[in-house]
């Protein structure tokens, strides 16, 4: 093994500015090796860091090849089927759809279809023909009075803040294009939201931004001022997000511009804090008596929670307050473990939160067993780029589906994982004008709508091959996947999915029973 001497860096530098020094025609590296033995000198005594105090200037190097690591790894060494969050093939496929490219794979899947990870739909011997790929889906209870149709793939939250503001300007312009909606992240109904006039969904998090008192508590009267404009078709509570559930935040006060604060409602330059609980509800039966202000407070528009399941008897105690209080949610977003954000600690990204699978499955059978499914209806988001993915939520009980990095790629991100920096080269996650003056808005715009367009008429091509009318016909049995490499099983032979009324009728029948009995609408705690 190659020894190098600890300290070779700084006699080495000396040898060369004296031999530059010497030789007239060498004098130019004076000017480089000089401020080198100066770094070296420095390194050699200053006492923060070990190894560059024992390999003086050499050590540097290491930092230099760190820093450059997961550029050389994306652009040399990764596979197309490698990366993370999102494979390379993954993403390929939402910038070719985005640009309007070719979108087809030659010779054949290169995935392992043996693997313990391999799923597929089933198709038919018989394909649907010509269904009729215009429908939306209808949200809204019986006591809504201004229902919205939704697309089957819509703008997850994002907030501005976490955008810029030619992102969030692209995003919305894309969404009035192909007419889906945009959600606005818990961040508020910014100028940028409202500059194009796409479709609104507007997020309330526990900091009540755009809505709030002086004090950070919700306030009635600017709510229902902002509510009632047109633009904006539902509203959506935010109690977590799957890549950190449970977990507040705070935006530093120098990162609260003047734009910022006049749309969440909060002082310029000061700390701007998402408390980790909401304040105007604290047990189930408030929550969904709150949603019923809101719903009158907006006009009688669709009101729906968002959340990442956790405690599984939490969902079972909303069901039990809509069923005391005869409120109806009208709908419930179900947010994945595996979904994304622009900086969380990594044990809640890593560790907490159950994943979209297990948690979309859970809330379809909560809906079910409690006879509400038919009023309520239910979304996805998490982690979804492609048909076959809206195609797997449909199995699982979604009615429609929201992607956030998916529309990310489509304006050009290039998972440079900067988000938290705000350094994103491509202009999406940066508040940075330098850089977001290489996303220009209108041609973003026209990506955002081309992916939404492809993706869902993927998903029509996948229900037809199925020979199905409509994705609302894909059931469980019609996703299969792989138990290991020699057994495999439809998805209702995996998982249980619940009858209509069993949670009323026999709860003690389901896997679910000792949590259905821990479940209270008056409080979120376990009834041990």
């Amino acid at each position: 093994m190659l020894r190098v001497p600890r300290w070779i860096a700084i006699p080495v530098l000396i040898l060369a500015i004296a031999g530059a020094a010497w030789w007239h025609p060498a004098r130019w590296t004076l000017l480089l090796s000089v401020p080198l033995l100066g770094i070296a000198l420095y390194d050699a005594v200053q006492s923060h860091h070990s190894l560059r105090r024992n390999y003086p200037l050499i050590a540097r190097v290491r930092w230099l090849f760190e820093a450059l690591r997961p550029f050389l790894y994306a652009y040399i060494v990764e596979s197309p089927l490698d990366g993370r969050p999102f494979a390379r093939t993954e993403r390929d496929l939402v910038y070719a759809r985005a640009k309007g490219d070719l979108d087809s794979h030659p010779f054949g899947t290169e995935l392992d279809v043996y693997s313990d990870e391999y799923e597929w739909m089933s198709h038919s011997m018989a394909p649907a023909i010509a269904p009729d790929r215009t429908r939306r889906v209808a949200v809204g209870s019986s006591q809504c009075s201004q229902p919205y149709d939704a697309a089957l793939l819509n703008i997850s939250a994002m907030s501005f803040g976490s955008l810029g503001a030619n992102a969030i300007e692209a995003l919305n312009r894309g969404a009035q294009l192909g007419g889906f909606y945009h959600d606005t992240g818990e961040g508020g109904f910014s100028p940028y939201h409202r500059k194009h006039g796409g479709d609104i969904v507007w997020e309330l998090g526990s900091g009540y931004f755009g809505c709030r008192d002086q004090a950070g508590h919700f306030d009635p009267e600017r709510f229902r001022d902002a509510a009632q404009t047109d633009q904006i078709r539902m509203i959506e509570i935010k109690l977590s997000q799957g890549a950190k559930p449970g977990h507040g935040g705070v935006l530093p006060g120098p990162k609260v511009s003047a734009e910022i604060a006049a749309t969440r409602g909060v002082p310029e330059g000061m700390d701007c804090i998402s408390p980790v609980a909401h304040s105007a509800f604290s047990t189930p039966v408030e929550l969904v008596l709150w949603a019923a202000k809101l719903r009158e407070l907006a006009g009688g528009k669709p009101v729906g929670i968002k959340l990442c399941v956790g405690q599984p008897h939490e969902i079972y105690a909303v069901m039990k307050a809509m069923i005391e209080t005869g409120v109806r949610l009208d709908y419930i977003v179900v947010d994945g473990a595996e979904g994304g954000t622009g900086a969380a600690p990594v044990e809640f990204s890593n560790r907490v939160g159950m994943p979209l699978r297990e948690g979309l499955i859970f809330v379809r059978n909560a809906l079910v067993g409690c006879g509400l499914k038919e009023e309520i209806r239910l979304a996805a988001s998490g982690k979804v780029h492609s048909g076959a993915g809206l195609a797997v939520n449909a199995a699982l009980g979604a009615d429609w589906s929201n992607a956030a990095r998916a529309f990310m790629f489509s304006l050009g991100c290039v998972q440079s994982l900067q988000c938290h920096t705000d350094r994103c080269p491509t202009g999406v996650a940066t508040q940075d004008p330098g850089r977001q003056r290489g996303l220009v808005v209108e041609e973003k715009a026209e990506r955002v709508r081309r992916f939404q367009a492809a993706t869902v008429n993927a998903l029509w091509d996948i229900t037809c091959a199925m020979g199905l009318e409509t994705p609302w016909q894909i059931m469980p049995h019609h996703l299969h996947e792989r138990l290991n490499s020699a057994r495999s099983d439809s998805i209702d032979r995996i998982y249980k999915f619940y009858e209509r009324g069993v949670l009323l009728d026999d709860p003690d029948s389901v896997a679910g029973a000792r949590y259905w009995a821990m479940a209270s609408a008056d409080s979120f705690r376990a009834a041990l």
